[in-house]
C-alpha cells in the first residue's frame, strides 16, 4: 500500500509541476490531485523539493531505456555522440512553456537557491565528469599530449548545462547541431591535463585489519544492473561532498581490481533522489556514446538505507564521509578513513 501511494504521489506531483512550475506548485494540490491526505504525501517525501528531485529521477529512469547503439571510433566522435544524447532531451523551442518536456526547467534555479544542494550537485557533475573523461581516454590522440581527459569532460559538461538552461530561459536560442560539433572539437584541446594531486604523498597508508565481508544484494546504478560486490578490489564509501575522491581509487588500484563507489548522504530523502537522477542522465549519455567495454570499471551503488556501509564497517555516515576498505578472497583486509582514504585503500 505505501509503494502505491508513493506512486499515485508521484504521478500526481509530475502533473502539478508540470502545468504550474515548481515554485507554484502546492504539496496540497498534489493530495488532492492524489486523493491522499497532506500528510501522506509527507509521510512519503520530506519535502516539496524531495519531491520534485524524484519525480525528475523517476523521469530519466525511463528515459534511460532508449537505446543509443555507440559506433564512435575517435574521442571527438564519442564527446559528439555523448552532447547528442544529452541534447536530445531538450525541449524544443515550439513546445509549450508548460509541456511534460519542460517539467526539469525549475531543477538548476532549485539547486542554485541552497548550498545544501548545489555542494552534492557539483560533487555529482565532478563525478560525471571522471567518468566521461576515463571513458575517453580509450581513445589515442595525435595532438593531445596528456592522457587524462577530466578537464576536456568538465568543459563538454559546462557546455551542455548550459545549453540546457538556455534551452529553459531562452527557447529557440542556439543550434543544437552546434552544440554537438563544438563539443566533437573540445576533444582534440590539449589542455596540460595530467594527474598529480598534491595531497598525495602526504596521505597515511592504510591499516591492516581482517574481518568478512557480506555486502547485501544491491544494484550498480552506473550500468542498472546487479552489482557483484564479491569480485576481490576496493570499496569506497563516499558522501556526497566526496565524490570526486573516487578518482584516487581508479587511478591507483591495479587493473585486474574492480573499484565500487558507495553514495551515502546524511539527507538521503532529498539528496537521494538527486543522486539518482544525475547518475542515470550519466548514465544515458555514456550509453550513446560508449562500448560498455570502454567504460570506467567503476560501479556506482546508491545506499540510503546505509546497509552496504554499515556491512563495510562504516556504522555512521554523512555528507563528509570519505571510507575506504580493501577486499580480497571475501575478508576485508585493509581499511583507511578521511582524507586520501580512496587511494590509500587502492595503493595497500
Amino acid at each position: 500500500m505505501q509503494e502505491h501511494n508513493r506512486g499515485r504521489v508521484l504521478a500526481a506531483a509530475r502533473d502539478e509541476f508540470t502545468e504550474r512550475g515548481f515554485r507554484d506548485a502546492k504539496i496540497d494540490q498534489i493530495a488532492e490531485r492524489a486523493e491522499l491526505t497532506r500528510g501522506a504525501v509527507y509521510s512519503n517525501f520530506p519535502s516539496k523539493r524531495a519531491l520534485y528531485f524524484a519525480v525528475l529521477a523517476e523521469d530519466a529512469e525511463r528515459a534511460a531505456d532508449q537505446q543509443y547503439p555507440p559506433t564512435a571510433t575517435t574521442a571527438g566522435a564519442a564527446l559528439g555522440d555523448f552532447a547528442r544524447a544529452w541534447m536530445a532531451r531538450l525541449p524544443l523551442s515550439t513546445e509549450d512553456q508548460r509541456s511534460a518536456s519542460r517539467l526539469g526547467r525549475d531543477l538548476i534555479p532549485e539547486i542554485v537557491s541552497d548550498e545544501r544542494v548545489s555542494r552534492p550537485f557539483s560533487q555529482l557533475t565532478s563525478l560525471g565528469a571522471i567518468l566521461l573523461g576515463l571513458c575517453l581516454e580509450q581513445f589515442p590522440s595525435s595532438r593531445r599530449a596528456a592522457s587524462r581527459m577530466v578537464q576536456v569532460a568538465e568543459i563538454a559538461l559546462t557546455t551542455l548545462h548550459g545549453a540546457g538552461q538556455l534551452a529553459a530561459a531562452a527557447p529557440g536560442f542556439g543550434e543544437p547541431f552546434a552544440v554537438v560539433r563544438a563539443c566533437e572539437q573540445l576533444a582534440e584541446l590539449d589542455l596540460d591535463d595530467t594527474w598529480r594531486p598534491a595531497h598525495l604523498p602526504h596521505v597515511a597508508p592504510a591499516r591492516p585489519v581482517d574481518r568478512p565481508w557480506r555486502p547485501p544484494a544491491t544494484t550498480d546504478a552506473l550500468r542498472d544492473e546487479p552489482a557483484d560486490l564479491e569480485q576481490d578490489g576496493v570499496l569506497a564509501v563516499l558522501g556526497l561532498h566526496r565524490l570526486a575522491a573516487v578518482e584516487e581509487a581508479l587511478r591507483a588500484a591495479p587493473p585486474e581490481s574492480a573499484v565500487t563507489a558507495v553514495l551515502v548522504t546524511s539527507n538521503p530523502g532529498e539528496l537521494g533522489p538527486l543522486a539518482r537522477l544525475a547518475v542515470t542522465d550519466l548514465r544515458t549519455g555514456l550509453k550513446g556514446a560508449f562500448a560498455p567495454s570502454a567504460w570506467p570499471r567503476l560501479r556506482i551503488v546508491h545506499d540510503e538505507s546505509g546497509e552496504l556501509a554499515a556491512a563495510a564497517g562504516v556504522s555512521a555516515v554523512s555528507d563528509a564521509t570519505e571510507t575506504a576498505v580493501r577486499i580480497q578472497a571475501g575478508r576485508i583486509i585493509a581499511r583507511a578513513d578521511g582524507y586520501g582514504a580512496c587511494h590509500a585503500a587502492a595503493s595497500a
